[in-house]
């Protein structure tokens, strides 16, 4: 932590095709190694495969896929007197965003198709449905909020 300047948050500049800041937030999470263009390839094949199978366009249901897996509450550590207790507390937005776009991904390459644009695809169209190992994950860190909701006053 500085002590003497705040930390300015760096600003996202949107993609280059749907000029859109989530895309390019998804595309920099997606990178592996500095493959840029690859990663870029991967998310635009995704967008094209949900626009085939849904007839929809996929930039509103990669949106609501992302909204859809947004955590409201998460548990967090605080150690109090020797014992540790799982704290419920509200995620911030940017922390929201991010959760929910590694959950994606991660369960995405967890999938059984064949290319990393395929999982992706099916993965986005199954939590726009709010369906899928990510929506699974988003409902488990809730009832885990929900069920510490007891130690919610060692809130900091």
């Amino acid at each position: 932590m500085p002590r003497r300047k705040k930390v300015s948050a760096r600003e996202i500049l949107p993609d280059s095709k749907y000029n859109n800041t989530l895309v390019n937030q998804f595309i920099s999470d997606l990178m592996r190694k500095g493959k840029r263009s690859l990663a870029e390839r991967i998310m635009y094949q995704a967008l094209e495969i949900i626009e085939q199978k849904i007839g929809q366009p996929g930039l509103p249901i990669f949106q609501k896929a992302v909204n859809n897996v947004k955590p409201v509450l998460e548990v967090k550590s605080r150690r109090v007197g020797g014992a540790t207790y799982q704290v419920p507390m509200e995620v911030r937005a940017n922390r929201r965003n991010a959760l929910a776009i590694r959950w994606i991904i991660s369960y995405a390459k967890q999938r059984p198709e064949h290319t990393m644009a395929e999982r992706l695809a099916a993965e986005l169209i199954a939590a726009s449905k709010n369906e899928g190992a990510s929506i699974k994950k988003r409902e488990d860190t809730h009832k885990m909020a929900e069920a510490n909701k007891a130690f919610a006053h060692y809130r900091w």
